[in-house]
């Protein structure tokens, strides 16, 4: 037998997923991740839309010096890479409180370990 062949007489039991998903603990997850998301994805598209929409109609708003040539624009555009690590230092951190210590438990529960 080569080794992508398996022996289904020694299969394991198949995991009910639809369960699991349907589960009051997997629905508590969604609904945490939920709470993270789509709150912290509106926000950035709008700061997004915001430096568009500044960059494209106030020309001079954006092209106001602060030191030498760096100009509003240029601090603007920077701030969304900023931006971008601050959410997804976020992101972990919360995943980390509230999202990681439920997929763990859920994680034991499927693979059949005992709680902590």
């Amino acid at each position: 037998m080569s080794s992508t062949e398996h022996d289904v007489g020694g299969a394991e039991p198949q995991t009910d997923w639809e369960s699991i998903q349907g589960s009051p603990e997997f629905t508590d997850l969604r609904r945490r991740l939920r709470v993270f998301v789509f709150p912290m994805t509106a926000l950035f598209l709008l700061w997004y839309l915001l430096y568009v929409l500044l960059a494209d109609y106030a020309h001079g708003f954006m092209s106001t010096k602060l030191v030498g040539n760096i100009n509003v624009g240029l601090v603007f555009g920077l701030l969304q890479f900023v931006s971008t690590f601050v959410i997804t230092g976020l992101y972990v951190r919360y995943a980390n409180r509230k999202l990681d210590p439920v997929a763990d438990r859920i994680r034991a529960e499927i693979e059949g370990e005992p709680r902590k």
